[in-house]
């Protein structure tokens, strides 16, 4: 590990520097705090090295794992009436069950799997998460915070009674003290109600209400009528020096520069800025309430959300892994990867830290400043805690709307451009009516829409069912068209010629190329109507089909029973190993064909057939 010491120093230091803003930018953009994020990337950076199978990734919170944690969180906060401290060890459960599933990923063997998500979920799912920063960002790019706009929450005052009351009949009935007929201690807890109380539930409520893409879009217009001029300004000044010190040199982090510039001339000018919320001070402290004050009541419906997170977590660090090797011309272990990930994130859930995964920038950063070895990352996760203990205080002082400006630019820098660009170009392979449309196209679309403006994780399944369904149309129509019956004097196989022109008319060939699978079987089963009545013999040529699944062989069966019952003798040819298996086990063979009328080659089932028709 040490036999690259200077480069792994240097990597290691030059990829915490990038990470730093991105940290604390993911951690504010959560709802947890800019702390979160740092925590998330000093854990998940060190214990994902020293586990991990890829030597020179650099992992922390990226774009997809928190825009997925933004949805965990807000709602479990919702839950709590608001509290974010009272939510909290609800949300860290969340995070480690995600880590400990995919722990279990790794350990089972799944990694090497990933790799056959389709592409437009992918796609469409990265394009939506660039949505979702960027859009989530245009509110405190401009100073505008609904929980503070009293005009926009007084507009919940009369829901912010009625759920505050829903909240003390709940309570009275879970007490056994809610007695219909004798509401005088519901009455007495009503009088307890406080304006403050009234205020803070209509907050949470408004909060709730302008959050997410359809959130943020339901109140831009009285953001704009309440625009911050400095904090536009500063957001502004972020955006363009991310931009414009790019064009200047690649060397040292646009987005470090922007933070450090723009957060020093308005902490020096003295400019009334809004300030992040305070970093804590000391070292991190493990969030024992995850296990003292455990419900699984709590966590239940965020389950399928924390296998998103963990299967999200493996794709997002397995794609960083290839870049890894194909920059440095090794070869990761994926399953090992997923264990150090997993590792990672359930440390850093235990300290209140972000889930995160592999990091594409960082890890190029890494390696093009020297590191070699599992040390780089390691030493980017110690010099974030470094950072963390000596500048917090400092830290605290980075006005909100620089790292609203940077996610911005991170927002537009994680769209899949490559995928929307094709989007013109990808064939048209559905028929809807008069239109033709792209499955791919439709795939991506589909996804990005309900992510954005819906749900992260009932878009990505939805998708993926999508495409499997619209994959398996797909084989089923191909191995349709490959599939054929003709009489033998319309075949070109080069075998299938030169017999007597009796034999051709009479005997009738079915190619299976391809699985048989119950996306194919509906035009199989028309075998048996496409075969002449004066036909005598079918041959049916398997020497292409790897493959038949439990509705192929019932639809085999059926084929063939219908072609018995017309008197028709059935030959099969060159049967491969798992069919012939699938057919002995429900007795196709040798019930409905006997072992004679099985052949190893066309050649000596053309040798039976001329025998049989010589003595008829």
């Amino acid at each position: 590990m040490f036999q690259n010491l200077k480069g792994d120093l240097f990597g290691g230091i030059t990829a915490g520097i990038v990470a730093l803003p991105l940290a604390l930018a993911f951690g504010v953009s959560s709802g947890l705090g800019p702390s979160a994020g740092l925590y998330g990337a000093i854990f998940i950076s060190f214990f994902a090295s020293l586990f991990g199978g890829t030597n020179t990734q650099i992992s922390g919170p990226t774009a997809p794992m928190t825009a997925v944690s933004m949805v965990v969180i807000a709602g479990i906060v919702a839950i709590n009436d608001g509290d974010i401290n009272q939510a909290l060890p609800a949300i860290l459960s969340v995070f480690l069950l995600a880590g400990i599933m995919q722990v279990g990923l790794g350990l089972i063997g799944l990694g090497k799997y990933i790799k056959y998500i389709p592409y437009p979920v992918v796609s469409g799912f990265m394009t939506a998460i660039g949505v979702i920063i960027l859009v989530t960002q245009i509110l405190p790019a401009v100073g505008y915070y609904p929980k503070e706009d009293h005009a926009y929450v007084g507009q919940f005052m009369p829901q912010a009674e009625e759920r505050i009351l829903e909240n003390i009949l709940q309570e009275e009935a879970g007490e056994g003290i809610l007695v219909l007929e004798n509401f005088e201690e519901t009455i007495k807890r009503a009088e307890g109600i406080t304006p403050a109380d009234m205020q803070k539930e209509a907050s949470t409520l408004a909060a709730k209400d302008a959050s997410g893409v359809i959130g943020t879009f339901r109140v831009l217009p009285r953001a704009l009528q309440n625009i911050n001029w400095l904090e536009l300004g500063l957001a502004l000044a972020t955006i363009l020096i991310i931009y414009g010190f790019k064009r200047i040199t690649s060397a040292i982090p646009s987005t470090l520069v922007a933070l450090i510039v723009v957060s020093g001339a308005a902490f020096g000018f003295g400019l009334e800025y809004r300030p992040i919320e305070q970093i804590p001070s000391g070292l991190p402290i493990p969030n024992l309430e995850i296990f003292t004050g455990f419900q699984l009541s709590s966590i239940t419906p965020y389950i399928f959300t924390a296998l998103t997170l963990a299967l999200l977590g493996a794709i997002d660090s397995l794609l960083t892994s290839v870049v890894a090797d194909n920059m440095t011309q090794t070869k990761h272990k994926p399953n090992k990867e997923l264990v150090g990930q997993g590792i990672g994130n359930s440390i850093a859930a235990i300290f209140g830290g972000l889930p995160g995964a592999g990091a594409t920038i960082r890890t190029v950063v890494n390696i093009n400043s020297g590191g070699k070895t599992k040390l780089s990352g390691m030493v980017a996760g110690v010099l974030l805690l470094v950072i963390l203990l000596a500048l917090g205080p400092v830290a605290s002082q980075i006005p909100a709307a620089v790292l609203a400006g940077i996610l911005v630019t991170v927002g537009i820098g994680v769209m899949d451009y490559r995928g929307l660009k094709a989007i013109p170009h990808l064939p048209k392979d559905i028929k809807l009516g008069p239109l033709k449309l792209s499955s791919e196209v439709i795939i991506m679309l589909v996804v990005m829409v309900l992510s954005s403006i819906w749900n992260l994780v009932y878009a990505v399944g939805i998708g993926l069912v999508i495409a499997s369904l619209m994959f398996m149309k797909k084989i089923g129509d191909l191995t349709a068209q490959r599939s054929d019956v003709k009489p033998l004097r319309e075949e070109a196989w080069s075998d299938e010629k030169n017999l007597p022109a009796k034999i051709k008319e009479e005997v009738f060939i079915k190619h299976i190329k391809g699985p048989l699978f119950f996306g194919s079987t509906n035009e199989f089963q028309q075998l048996a109507s496409q075969i002449p009545h004066d036909a005598t013999t079918v041959v049916i040529r398997m020497g292409r089909m790897q493959y038949m699944d439990q509705s192929g062989l019932y639809a085999m069966e059926d084929v063939l029973q219908d072609l018995l019952r017309k008197d028709i003798t059935v030959l099969l040819v060159n049967i491969l190993d798992q069919p012939k298996y699938m057919m002995e086990r429900i007795d196709i063979i040798p019930d409905l064909i006997p072992e004679e009328h099985i052949f190893d080659s066309f050649k000596s089932c053309m040798a039976w057939i001329g025998n049989n028709n010589s003595t008829d």
